[in-house]
């Protein structure tokens, strides 16, 4: 567009203002936080899910975690399938860091995870405070969780999981809560879903297309 812009790959840029920016095209890369939350999906859910236009380059450290679960996947150009294992185990250790490490988005759908794999995960987010807060309420789901401190947490399982009523108080965490009634025993209602849409796009018809009995209440 003929912007001057100097430092790329650095921790700097200078930028130098210019009098005329020129039209261009670009595409924008897919969205890595959502390829691996139905990565996830798939993985809790034991369903060969196919998450396509996923760049497996910006997926490195989710799938090396999610091996580490017990997790098999088929990697092919842009395209990922989850191939269903039966009995996973828990990972001693999961923290985030800045790009390209784990990401903090994502430790809440982990932590579900965590809840079907044998033995104990500790999880630990030290980028937010309070952001597994929200996950407490899965304890009434029959999960068993330490919360340690605002940063960590500690989950046993494998558990399953019961349908109830989940208050989705944020993108991740609600997200999260959806996959833990995907995954539990009975009905669930999961509130406030429009916080969750706002980062995930048409939710409920893609988790229907994906064979989930799932439906929207306004």
């Amino acid at each position: 567009m003929g912007a001057k812009i100097e430092g790329m790959g650095t921790h700097t840029l200078r930028i130098t203002g210019s009098d005329h920016l020129r039209g261009a095209e670009h595409t924008i890369i897919p969205d890595h936080n959502e390829a691996a939350t139905f990565l996830i999906l798939g993985v809790a859910t034991k369903s060969p899910i196919l998450v396509k236009n996923a760049r497996v380059e910006h997926l490195d450290i989710v799938l090396e975690k999610l091996r580490e679960f017990g997790a098999d996947f088929e990697v092919m150009e842009n395209e990922i399938r989850v191939i269903p294992t039966e009995t996973l185990r828990a990972v001693s250790k999961i923290d985030t860091r800045p790009y390209p490490g784990f990401p903090s988005d994502i430790v809440s759908l982990v932590t579900v995870l965590a809840t079907q794999a044998q033995g104990q995960t500790l999880v630990h987010d030290w980028m937010y405070e309070l952001r597994l807060f929200a996950l407490e309420q899965l304890s009434s789901m029959r999960a068993d969780l330490f919360l340690c401190d605002p940063h960590r947490i500690i989950v046993s399982g494998p558990t399953k999981l019961r349908g109830r009523t989940l208050d989705s108080r944020d993108i991740r965490s609600g997200m999260a809560l959806i996959a833990a009634a995907l995954v539990a025993e009975g009905k669930s209602t999961v509130l406030e879903i429009e916080t969750v849409e706002r980062g995930y796009g048409q939710l409920v018809a893609r988790l229907r297309t994906l064979g989930a009995d799932v439906e929207r209440i306004d």
